[in-house]
């Protein structure tokens, strides 16, 4: 039988995967210069991390996690996204305890069991910030900046933060005991989904994609969160929205923006460009800490999906490739030249040349060929005329220019060559 690989997922080859090294180097670039530190946790965690965490209202949870019995009969999920593992390990190693605030950031793979398309997958892949113990709306603004200044960096185009406030837990009830109100007179002409956010979760149904249910909502009166905030969720959004301005960083008030996990409160933002959907997302999550067994701690942060934003950046005629070209091509010339070949490949790559060699016996000729398919810069040519002399044939594939260059001094005549 032909083996092939999980519908979903993707293998990711050379030529590819030096796109995601790129994207990841630039994330790590501006997150280190934010002074976020790496955090990584495990793929897998106890199922109920996300059921509490996450919310067991949520499609995530209801539908799309990879959970199964491990051996010992306890049941465990692939990690459905990234936010719920790192509280838990901030959490579990007391990180709290250093009466600072804690700025991290993760890559990885992450696990949801929905329809694959474009920019979408069942193993797909995110980066993600995350900063616990502060609520001032400072760190609202400064995650926001850099959830868009990554987009940039990596020359995605046409960008809009989308911005809102989904409330705290004194206005939140509020909210929902008037649609409640309005709604359940309407309740049978929702969509089944919403007929069950309405008695678990109302504030959902505005992420609903169903035409008739939005048309519900706004028949019904149904008042966006946003317009009933508490007075200190009113002045904190304010106060969000007046850093971001003096900070120049674009944004919309997006009034029916409000997220697909349970554990947001306050602010809440997406990040799309015209013709694609969310790219990257974040909010802020004050009771996610103590709901999964820490002290009370508040919390905010965004992730991006690495596919969905190299996809975006093709569809809009970027790219992040560059022409990695070889250093030095080591090409042998006879059998006597074999041993120092390696020698000298040796030599090179310990000084951080790239170099490459031929291992299926071709022709001189063909090495050539090859050295140029590879891009390199230069051949150097070994052989026992080479040996006699105590020099390399050195070729600049650039500029047609072949000089002889002795052994002890190759090194630093391509290495100067390259800089």
């Amino acid at each position: 039988m032909e083996m092939q690989r999980p519908r979903g997922t993707a293998d990711l080859l050379p030529g590819q995967v030096e796109d995601w090294q790129r994207l990841e180097a630039i994330v790590t670039k501006i997150l280190s210069a934010a002074n976020y530190q790496e955090i990584r946790t495990p793929i897998f965690e106890h199922t109920e991390l996300f059921e509490r965490g996450v919310g067991d209202t949520t499609d995530i949870v209801s539908k799309e996690m990879y959970t199964f019995e491990d051996r010992g009969q306890r049941s465990v999920t692939l990690r459905p996204e990234g936010t719920a593992g790192v509280v838990r390990a901030y959490v579990e190693n007391k990180l709290y305890g250093t009466g600072t605030v804690s700025k991290l950031f993760y890559y990885g793979p992450m696990f949801r069991y929905e329809k694959p398309q474009k920019g979408r997958f069942r193993q797909f892949h995110q980066y993600g910030a995350e900063v616990l113990g502060s609520e001032k709306p400072a760190i609202d603004a400064e995650v926001i900046s850099l959830s868009l200044r990554i987009l940039v960096g990596i020359g995605l185009k046409n960008l809009t933060v989308e911005l809102n406030s989904v409330g705290c837990s004194v206005c939140r009830p509020v909210h929902r005991a008037l649609m409640v109100e309005r709604l359940t007179p309407h309740k049978d002409e929702l969509c089944q989904d919403c007929q069950n956010r309405l008695e678990k979760n109302p504030l959902r149904l505005f992420d609903c994609k169903n035409d008739r249910c939005q048309a519900i909502l706004r028949d019904a009166d149904v008042p966006y969160i946003v317009d009933v905030l508490c007075d200190d969720c009113r002045t904190h959004f304010d106060a969000v929205q007046r850093y971001l301005k003096v900070m120049d960083v674009p944004f919309r008030l997006e009034k029916g923006l409000v997220r697909g996990l349970d554990y947001y409160t306050r602010t809440a933002w997406e990040i799309t460009s015209p013709g694609f959907t969310t790219i990257a997302a974040g909010g802020r999550y004050n009771g996610l800490v103590e709901e999964i067994g820490g002290p009370p701690t508040p919390g905010i942060g965004f992730a991006g999906g690495i596919e969905r934003a190299l996809w975006v950046l093709g569809e809009q005629g970027g790219t992040l490739r560059s022409s990695e070209r070889l250093d030095a091509f080591v090409a042998v010339a006879d059998e006597g030249g074999e041993g120092t070949a390696m020698v000298v490949l040796e030599t090179l790559r310990g000084r951080g040349i790239r170099a490459d060699r031929d291992y299926q016996g071709r022709s001189l000729k063909s090495q050539f060929k090859l050295a140029d398919r590879l891009q390199a810069r230069y051949v150097v040519v070994i052989g026992e005329s080479e040996l006699q002399s105590g020099k390399a044939t050195v070729k600049n594939l650039d500029d047609g220019e072949q000089r002889e260059i002795p052994f002890p001094q190759l090194a630093d005549e391509i290495e100067q060559g390259i800089r």
